[in-house]
């Protein structure tokens, strides 16, 4: 016989017990607590990538350990959520289904759907917010309209207040009925979400994915590299960032943690340096909810341009050029080096990221699109509403967009942020007895030093795909020709 009542917490970008809203109404309802997580079929357009489904893996099995500690489980679901769900409700004689919200356009049309099928069948159905400082359809202008300039979003934001939801994970749960576990044996395992070809080392030395890995990252940067924020976040070769991207895509941590343990730095410290750089890191996750608001007005923007002029922009579509790109073989040191950090660690620094992005959209002109996919895949923080705010910015085609005319210069960019090059030598060897005069700019070395530095240009380490002066005059003078459609 199922159990008198229990209610169903379904687990999704949330995988966490702390600040978790929907787990807390859960537990107020008294009743045996069923938790869920359900794997979707595969999203056509946007399936999960390679290296989001490693750190998934992970972030799973850190979930479950979590709730066997306290006496529970976590039950996984195959297959379309709305069926897998009214199944399980059945089974469970559910009264109660709670998760918390997810933003992307497919995922809001899906829940609705979800959320009204439950209530026909007088099951309680409700869902919270877990991840923003804010809703995004509460962040809009007096007139109603979205923003799409942050520092108006952001400035609006603080006179609203930020809505702080903390809860403190549940001492102990009831185990989940095992004439339920029974008919559910699917395990973290069978998912397949490791790579067959162990390509993840990298992935498994740079990181630690679940819930006690984000606390522990956050604690470390407040402890130290905090302080320096402001003036090291731009240095790719320093631990000047807070690396909690990928922990608060996939909910490990809440923003309002984040948010309070930040500003508890700051009331305690009177130097205007600690309290300014706590300003700038906090600005941070206000992108990260700008990011969210404009995807949820402009649902469209994750694969078309918020600036329609872009719609004529004459891209190249070249599977040698994008390759090149990929792989870190550009021939412009500062752009390999990300793309082959990002190759071997699931992630980029937010530097390197723009100047790749600028030279592939506005250099190389090939499409952002293009590299919004790649940045997809091999991101273990691939997030839709960041990754295509930070792709149409660069590109200069989304809101409060760079503009068209600035084209990042790598060579610059690299003697600016890595003027020493250890950023660049640590991720392209073949480049690393090159004296730091040259190692930006490793076409233009004189030959008796590149023998000395037993570089072989195109051999060795290729020559630069592109002439970067001429392919900025070409950029700009297509910018000349499209700014003026209206």
């Amino acid at each position: 016989m199922p159990p008198l009542n229990t209610t169903i917490m379904w687990f999704r970008k949330d995988l966490r017990l702390k600040d978790n809203p929907a787990l807390q109404a859960a537990l107020q309802t008294q009743l045996p607590i069923v938790p869920v997580y359900i794997v979707e079929p595969v999203d056509d357009e946007w399936p999960i990538g390679s290296a989001s489904k490693w750190w998934l893996h992970h972030s799973l099995k850190s979930l479950q350990k979590s709730l066997q500690n306290i006496g529970s489980d976590l039950l996984i679901l195959n297959g379309d959520p709305e069926q897998a769900l009214t199944k399980l409700c059945t089974q469970a004689n559910t009264s109660h289904v709670f998760w918390n919200n997810c933003y992307e356009p497919n995922s809001i049309q899906r829940d609705t759907i979800i959320k009204d099928e439950l209530k026909k069948k007088n099951i309680n159905t409700q869902s919270f917010n877990s991840s923003l400082l804010n809703e995004p359809w509460d962040s809009v202008k007096d007139n109603g309209t979205p923003y799409r300039v942050f520092t108006a979003f952001w400035k609006a934001s603080q006179r609203r207040g930020i809505n702080i939801c903390q809860h403190q994970p549940p001492g102990q749960l009831t185990s989940i009925p095992k004439q339920i576990q029974k008919n559910h044996t699917i395990l973290i395992d069978d998912l397949k979400l490791l790579p067959q070809t162990r390509w993840d080392t990298g992935l498994e030395q740079n990181w630690k994915p679940g819930e006690q890995g984000a606390l522990e990252q956050l604690q470390q940067f407040l402890d130290d590299p905090v302080e320096d924020y402001p003036s090291h976040r731009d240095l790719p070769a320093n631990s000047g960032t807070s690396s909690l991207s990928a922990h608060l895509h996939f909910g490990e941590i809440s923003p309002w943690h984040i948010w309070q343990s930040t500003e508890s730095i700051a009331l305690r410290n009177t130097q205007p340096g600690i309290i300014n750089a706590c300003d700038a890191f906090l600005r941070q996750i206000g992108w990260r909810d700008f990011a969210h608001h404009l995807l949820y007005h402009f649902p469209n923007t994750h694969s078309q341009p918020l600036d329609k002029r872009f719609n004529s922009f004459p891209w190249k579509n070249s599977s040698k050029i994008l390759r090149s790109w990929q792989q870190g073989q550009t021939g412009i040191p500062i752009v390999d080096a990300g793309m082959r950090e990002l190759w071997q660690t699931g992630w980029m620094h937010n530097r390197v990221r723009m100047i790749a992005a600028s030279l592939l959209t506005k250099n190389l002109l090939i499409p952002w699109q293009e590299g919004a996919k790649w940045f997809w895949d091999t991101l273990v923080d691939a997030d839709l509403a960041n990754n295509t705010m930070g792709w149409q910015w660069t590109a200069g085609c989304g809101a409060d967009a760079a503009p068209y005319f600035r084209i990042f210069n790598p060579v610059r960019q690299g003697e600016r942020f890595d003027n020493n090059g250890s950023y660049v030598r640590k991720w392209i060897p073949e480049l690393q007895t090159l004296p730091d005069k040259w190692i930006h700019r490793p076409w233009e070395t004189p030959i008796d030093i590149l023998e000395q530095s037993h570089i072989d240009l195109g051999k060795t380490y290729p020559n630069p795909i592109i002439d970067l002066a001429e392919s900025r005059k070409i950029a700009l003078s297509i910018w000349d020709e499209i700014k003026l459609n209206r």
